[in-house]
């Protein structure tokens, strides 16, 4: 059992402290929003803490999720940031999706304090996070990923170690400009099949099984034929994703036409009300 101290308890953050607590780990809790960290406690155990530099105090761990680089380096760096009470040989796991740059910090500040430091953004949703079947793209070294592999197994139905700090959350970048061509095309695919008036469910039958099968489309395409978008991953939660790897590619040289394109169609979806949406509300710009 180790003691852990897990900052940010949203919709990913809250199942995963809860999978770790079912794990039998002594968990103190730290949130932005109090009652939402008391009411995670009165629901699963463990304490609160009033800060991070409070929850983060002879803790075996500090687990973060939290929103962007700006959050991210306030719990951890800021005046009353969890690198402030940290002991030495614990480990620091983030699954915030953040920039390179402000992992690439961490894992610096965190070696100068002998603390092992893994940024480890998640992909699988809502949906991964309550069921513990995350994939969980890593960064860091070898030691700091041996002593936070089982932990992450609480929750994860695949871990990757892809390389040195900073590899997990441009790994993660790698996943963001995936799922946003894959949705684009499940949503013309979806408006072109109701304009030929298909029926959408046989559609999908047809072509879900072949080539064309992704997550998105099988995961995706009867609720987005029915309109509904009121759950999983917020499109203003993707714009930032898409605006960390359009920034990254303009220093490492790569081009993100598609990319760069579906950003500013996801600009189009807010534009209507829908940024906190799912991201599949991409299909309502889309004329049916």
């Amino acid at each position: 059992m180790s003691r852990i101290a897990f900052i940010g308890i949203g919709v990913m953050g809250g199942p995963m402290a809860r999978h770790l607590a079912a794990k039998g780990h002594e968990l103190t809790i730290y949130n932005r929003t109090g009652a939402k960290a008391r009411a995670w406690v009165a629901a699963h155990g463990g304490r609160v803490a009033e800060s991070p530099v409070e929850a983060a105090r002879d803790q075996d761990a500090v687990i973060t999720c939290v929103g962007n680089d700006d959050d991210l380096a306030e719990v951890t760096l800021g005046r009353e940031g969890a690198f402030r009470s940290m002991r030495p040989g614990s480990v620091f796991i983030d699954h915030t999706t953040v920039s390179a740059k402000i992992a690439r910090q961490l894992a610096v500040e965190g070696k100068e304090r002998d603390i092992h430091c893994v940024d480890a953004p998640v992909s699988g949703g809502q949906v991964g996070a309550e069921n513990g079947t995350l994939s969980i793209m890593c960064g860091g070294r070898d030691k700091a990923l041996q002593v936070a592999w089982p932990l992450m197994e609480a929750y994860a139905g695949r871990i990757t170690h892809i390389g040195p700090a900073g590899a997990g959350q441009t790994t993660k970048m790698c996943n963001q400009i995936a799922i946003a061509g894959a949705l684009q095309g499940v949503s013309e695919a979806l408006r072109f099949a109701q304009h030929a008036d298909l029926d959408t469910d046989k559609v999908f039958e047809a072509i879900s099984g072949g080539a064309a099968a992704s997550w998105q489309m099988l995961n995706r395409w009867h609720s987005m034929a029915r309109g509904e978008f009121d759950f999983g991953f917020a499109i203003d939660w993707m714009r930032k994703d898409l605006g960390l790897a359009i920034d990254e590619a303009r220093t490492n040289g790569a081009t993100l036409p598609v990319a760069s394109l579906i950003d500013q169609f996801y600009a189009d979806v807010q534009a209507m009300g829908a940024g906190r949406q799912d991201t599949s509300a991409l299909v309502r710009r889309l004329p049916k």
